[in-house]
């Protein structure tokens, strides 16, 4: 099987612009936002907060249809199923979690349960605060290799705000027998740990 050698192979290297729109309104939000609804795509989202002169990247998704995907993780947010932040905090890049979702949460059923009230309450301010930003891409793996190069990136970021970002995502990145991209990400706001370039 061939395999990609920087040295020999360094002159094939691709390199592709990727133009992200947004941002966007989580669905259901747009009232409280003022923001236009998100697109119906097949590609990459970001979910982020605003923050000093432009947004703070939390989480890079990959989606056939963004609108599916975020009802999907609406219902998430919903059953305690994922992390919950205080907002305020995270408006400074500070990471205060009000609640801790994935393996706790199914551990803990009784504990959200009590509360749940309050818990909810901080998914609708989560939401409500949550920017989007999309990009159209059809093909799956380079969705895949772009969302994986976006988030190590964020987790290698050596700034303190890089620790808002959740950790533990499956990622999928480049395998040795693809060619390296070089993704040039244009964006007309600053988005803080979206890198002008990246490797995917």
């Amino acid at each position: 099987m061939w395999c990609f050698n920087r040295i020999h192979d360094a002159d094939k290297i691709l390199v592709e612009d990727i133009e992200w729109q947004g941002p966007f309104s989580w669905p259901g939000y747009e009232h409280i936002t003022k923001l236009e609804s998100i697109l119906n795509i097949q590609g990459i989202y970001l979910f982020t907060f605003p923050y000093r002169d432009g947004f703070l990247l939390y989480a890079a998704g990959v989606t056939n249809s963004t609108k599916r995907r975020l009802k999907e993780h609406t219902r998430e947010y919903m059953k305690g199923n994922y992390n919950v932040l205080d907002i305020p905090s995270a408006l400074q890049g500070d990471r205060k979690e009000i609640w801790h979702g994935w393996e706790y949460a199914r551990k803990n059923r009784d504990e959200f349960q009590k509360n749940k009230a309050e818990i909810l309450k901080a998914v609708g301010n989560q939401l409500s605060s949550f920017r989007i930003f999309i990009t159209e891409i059809d093909d799956t793996r380079k969705r895949e290799r772009l969302e994986a190069s976006l988030m190590n990136t964020l987790y290698l970021c050596k700034e303190p705000w890089s620790e808002l970002a959740d950790r533990g995502m499956y990622l999928r990145g480049r395998y040795n027998s693809e060619l390296p991209i070089l993704v040039r990400n244009i964006c007309s706001l600053k988005v803080y740990g979206l890198p002008s370039e990246v490797e995917i």
